[in-house]
């Protein structure tokens, strides 16, 4: 997930890539993949990529569908309890802890799942939207240049007019991170410890129905779109230079997160899944297209194209150690945070560069 929605790489931004390439003295590594550099030079078979992204598509849809089964569930539990909440938890507690547990299940297999996927989607412009609307479009009230293109219309007959990206949306529901979606003066103790836990809350039933609802129908269309895809040469190269050099921002999101902040955090998102695993999704989807494209890139310098497949593994490593040492229990400071992100750009700017004058060789054009 990318906190602001991408915009496309300008002439300026592409001339200063070009200028960080890696020097050719530089000892060749070894390819991350065994079968990157498989087939004849210059052949390169793009349908994998496409058919990664239609088979992810497919199982991202059963995550939303599940998402979205749970919600209406919840939604007819709290309708026949006339959406008195505090009712609702004394008399169905068990139900409605069954069915939220299965909410956020499917919600958190959902949102790597579309992590997965996201350097193809929000890189190539033919799908960048979907990026917007699911995943990193604002809400028009923060900003209008990057705010979602739709409107909410909840069960009720609310609207909310272009409130933000729906991953966003259903987690600060679901999680209760934004106050106006959770039920008031209810202390829903799931696992009966005494305390309330982060996502102890009771998510407003229409907010909740409404939103995932929507999320299932867009990733509908966007699975629809996948199949409908072919991509080019322009597509794979585009996305990889556009999506790698984003790594600024989901360190800052990381900072401003409860992985980072703690409770002093006031980000409504991404405080679930650690933006560090997010990362490490994104950049897998993008070894994928790399590996479609690389043997084209050996045409003009075999030695290039196993060193941009080293970056790769190399800035993917290098984000799995920050994210292994979280999981160890290792709580990084704002300071390290911004440290860690200045290095993880360094890294991610100059492969960027790689690939963009590789592909000016080729005279492949990267879209704007």
């Amino acid at each position: 997930m990318i906190a602001q929605p991408l915009r496309w790489l300008s002439l300026p931004l592409i001339l200063l890539l070009l200028a960080c390439g890696t020097p050719a003295a530089q000892t060749p590594a070894q390819p991350s993949t065994p079968t990157a550099m498989t087939g004849q030079a210059g052949q390169v078979d793009l349908n994998g990529i496409k058919q990664y992204l239609v088979e992810s598509s497919q199982s991202l849809k059963a995550q939303t569908a599940a998402l979205d089964d749970a919600g209406t569930r919840y939604y007819e539990l709290a309708k026949a309890a006339d959406f008195d909440y505090a009712a609702l938890w004394q008399q169905q507690s068990s139900e409605v802890s069954t069915t939220l547990a299965a909410a956020k299940a499917a919600w958190t297999a959902a949102s790597p799942g579309y992590e997965r996927i996201e350097g193809i989607v929000a890189g190539v412009p033919s799908l960048a939207e979907y990026d917007v609307i699911l995943d990193a479009g604002t809400a028009g009230s923060e900003d209008p240049e990057g705010a979602v293109p739709f409107d909410l219309t909840l069960p009720n007959g609310q609207v909310l007019p272009k409130p933000g990206n729906l991953f966003g949306l259903t987690e600060s529901t679901l999680w209760g991170t934004r106050a106006e979606w959770v039920a008031p003066n209810v202390v829903a103790d799931f696992n009966a410890d005494g305390k309330q836990d982060f996502g102890e809350v009771l998510p407003d039933a229409n907010m909740l129905k409404g939103a995932s609802a929507e999320m299932d129908r867009y990733t509908a269309e966007l699975q629809q779109a996948a199949g409908a895809w072919q991509p080019t040469e322009t597509d794979a190269f585009t996305a990889l230079v556009v999506m790698i050099p984003t790594m600024s921002e989901y360190f800052e999101s990381w900072k401003n997160s409860r992985f980072v902040a703690g409770a002093e955090s006031t980000q409504s998102d991404f405080g679930v899944i650690s933006r560090l695993a997010d990362v490490q999704d994104i950049l897998g989807g993008l070894q994928v297209v790399y590996r479609s494209v690389s043997p084209k890139v050996t045409t003009v310098d075999p030695g290039e194209a196993q060193r941009i497949a080293q970056g790769l593994d190399d800035l993917k490593n290098f984000v799995a150690k920050v994210f292994t040492q979280e999981q160890a229990g290792k709580r990084f400071t704002p300071e390290e945070a911004d440290t860690l992100g200045g290095e993880a750009q360094t890294r991610a700017t100059a492969l960027a560069g790689q690939i963009s004058q590789v592909a000016a060789r080729l005279n492949i054009m990267i879209e704007q």
